[in-house]
């Protein structure tokens, strides 16, 4: 079989493995990397890799063959954890923050997520699509060819109806493949403070439009001390997980509530955040499978403490990093930053962090058998890496290491710009 495309003389070609099932524990820093490679596409996919030189039967009279001039070779980056639709900016409170101005007091003064709330429902389709695009088209530039994009920003069935209509469309529109949370359950609204049940009860009356417009695949929950409760999210979970949604949990993020118990009780594809998550919990995660989805720029923005990554990864559970891209605590688009924080904050090897924003990655948005690795028969989504091996990527930080990504096979970034 002709191959469309050959990318040959790959000075590193990280491949990951055979990409069937997540990377766990010491496997994490023992993925396959191919000195001198080469990979083969057709129709999109994946069709062959290897090293030194390919087969000349894979060359046909319409194959293109392109030098990678020995450079570094991943799959597509993946960010599982993105809050990508919203309305406006919060820069406004940066200063009051850096002097100590607690988040409470900002809130209450009509900042923090409610001043969020407000720019997104005031905002018109048209606007909160444009202000997405532009997102995606910087996370496509450095190397990020499928994210996860949640709600959570109306706390009301229309504006989150709105946020899922314009992420299903960015879907259609754009390169880059976006998987869909609902997460309406991302804060209580001040005027159901003394009637939560209330609220609960319409997230989950929501539930069967959003699943019947097919406008999101998976459901979380922002389990939190102040935020909701271990049975209020047992109860939104079990509701979400009846009409078939796959579930997150935004869990442990401040307070040791049990959030990644719960994960693990309710076989959730992954808990997040997770910087005060028991040992037990990481127990209980590695054992039912949970993933634990690392947001290591969250911890940097806010100067808070950093997961316990390397904990997590001796107990056997299978680590992902991600941006958790928001307008309160992680304003960047930047995953490369994460990976290098991954390094630098969470103690990670470059291989570990390869790993975690590639096949982990995959696997927590239910994209495992599809893209996360560099294997025959996947999609054909990788990044070629201005850098001499996959260490540098970690080791250079705060610039773009991206050169060209390609998308189905697909050429869509060149020469760090979007094509």
């Amino acid at each position: 079989m002709y191959a469309d495309l050959i990318i040959e003389n790959i000075g590193t070609l990280v491949t990951i493995g055979d990409g069937k099932e997540p990377v766990r524990g010491s496997q994490m820093n023992e993925i396959n990397i191919i000195k001198d490679g080469y990979l083969a596409i057709k129709d999109g996919k994946f069709l062959t890799v290897g090293e030194g030189k390919i087969d000349p039967s894979f060359i046909g009279e319409n194959t293109v063959i392109k030098d990678a001039m020995g450079l570094t070779v991943t799959p597509g980056l993946i960010d599982p954890h993105t809050h990508l639709v919203h309305g406006g900016s919060r820069e406004n409170e940066f200063e009051k923050k850096l002097n100590g101005v607690p988040y409470m007091d900002i809130l209450n003064a009509g900042g923090g997520i409610l001043s969020t709330v407000n720019s997104t429902k005031n905002a018109t389709f048209d606007e909160l699509y444009n202000k997405a695009k532009k997102s995606l088209d910087i996370m496509l530039s450095y190397g990020v060819t499928t994210i996860e994009a949640k709600s959570g920003y109306g706390l009301d069935r229309e504006t989150e109806l709105k946020q899922l209509e314009v992420t299903k469309k960015l879907n259609e529109d754009h390169p880059i493949d976006l998987i869909s949370t609902y997460l309406g359950a991302h804060a209580m609204p001040p005027e159901y403070k003394n009637n939560r049940e209330i609220f609960i009860n319409q997230i989950i009356d929501s539930l069967p439009e959003i699943k019947e417009k097919n406008l999101a695949e998976f459901c979380d929950v922002f389990c939190e001390e102040g935020v909701f409760s271990i049975e209020e999210t047992r109860k939104i979970l079990l509701e979400a997980k009846k009409l078939g949604f796959k579930l997150k949990i935004h869990a442990d993020e401040i307070v040791t509530l049990g959030g990644a118990e719960l994960a693990a009780e309710l076989g959730a594809f992954s808990a997040d955040h997770l910087m005060a998550t028991s040992e037990q919990g990481m127990i209980d995660m590695a054992k039912k499978g949970v993933i634990a989805d690392i947001l290591p720029t969250t911890s940097f923005n806010l100067n808070k403490e950093y997961a316990k990554a390397k904990m997590m990864i001796e107990k056997g559970v299978a680590v992902a990093l991600s941006t958790d891209y928001n307008p309160g605590s992680s304003p960047t688009e930047n995953l490369q930053l994460a990976m290098q924080l991954g390094s630098l904050k969470l103690r990670m090897t470059p291989k570990e962090v390869i790993t975690a924003v590639t096949i982990n990655s995959a696997f927590s948005i239910d994209r495992g058998l599809e893209i996360g690795s560099i294997t025959p028969g996947k999609k054909a989504d990788f990044v070629i890496f201005d850098t001499p091996n996959l260490e540098y990527i970690m080791y250079h930080f705060g610039i773009n290491h991206t050169k060209d990504v390609y998308k189905n096979g697909i050429q869509v970034v060149r020469d760090g710009k979007i094509i």
